[in-house]
């Protein structure tokens, strides 16, 4: 049943997946230790799934000319790999959680343009690890964040809303995002994209942040998605300040383009 619930609130976000259904005490039920679907197909490949249509996936031993055309550091024999149709912040903020906790490092992260047909996109990020256990660990570890990075995505069928926030940023946000690491890390992200363009200047006129990059439709990796992301750090309290004043303002503002619909959290706030 909760597969069929998370299917029908990602249904409503961003574009086909906007706004959830989902109430307060049902979202607030999510948190790292969520189902990640182990035991839905028997690969040895296979790890797990996630919301978004992710898919956790481990190689023990990638061949030689997969590895070297990848141009994948030769010391990692084994990969991890998360792969996803709808979003990319919540899965690479999650993959950053992964790499805390083992012996792992990104070697690749790609945004595709996608969302199933949505604004925005989805990604692509491969852990390297000299270990295969190290490996299956960390997609296990990020496919079990990823419900609770849905937390502050917001969407109606006009677009949607992202804002994500590390206390401390590690490997996967500095590769993605050019984050400090080590210092609180935030991002904003809106679509249509104009709506990114003033979630970013809230965000730096509601607290003393340092920017880091803002991304375009055609400038700054986004795949010519119809979307801008603003990535900051700083001090944690104004990091997570500045996302707080640039919600309230996006979300009136997405709210305006569909005013008959919910603007609900796809899972449970945690920002």
């Amino acid at each position: 049943m909760k597969d069929e619930m998370m299917a029908k609130i990602m249904d409503e976000v961003m574009k086909k997946m906007g706004g959830s259904t989902t109430t307060s005490s049902q979202a607030c039920d999510c948190d790292p230790s969520s189902k990640i679907n182990a035991d839905l197909c028997g690969l040895t490949e296979y790890v797990g799934t996630a919301m978004g249509h992710t898919i956790g996936l481990v190689i023990a031993n990638l061949d030689y000319s997969v590895h070297e055309l990848l141009k994948i550091d030769p010391k990692y024999r084994s990969i991890g790999i998360i792969s996803d149709r709808v979003g990319a912040g919540p899965q690479i903020m999650a993959c950053d959680e992964a790499v805390k906790a083992t012996n792992t490092e990104p070697v690749i992260i790609e945004c595709p343009r996608d969302t199933e047909g949505g604004a925005g996109h989805g990604c692509l990020i491969v852990f390297g690890a000299e270990d295969v256990s190290d490996a299956r660990r960390a997609v296990e570890v990020a496919l079990s964040f990823v419900e609770k990075q849905f937390g502050d995505v917001y969407g109606n069928s006009a677009g949607h809303l992202e804002f994500q926030y590390t206390a401390r940023a590690s490997y996967v946000c500095e590769k993605a995002f050019g984050a400090v690491v080590g210092k609180a890390f935030g991002l904003t992200v809106g679509a249509p994209s104009g709506i990114g363009i003033v979630l970013a200047d809230t965000a730096c006129k509601t607290a003393t942040i340092d920017p880091i990059a803002i991304a375009t439709p055609g400038n700054g990796g986004t795949s010519f998605s119809n979307e801008v992301n603003f990535f900051f750090s700083g001090d944690s309290g104004a990091v997570r300040q500045a996302i707080i004043g640039a919600r309230e303002v996006g979300k009136q503002l997405l709210k305006a383009l569909a005013p008959d619909e919910p603007l609900e959290s796809a899972t449970c706030p945690y920002i």
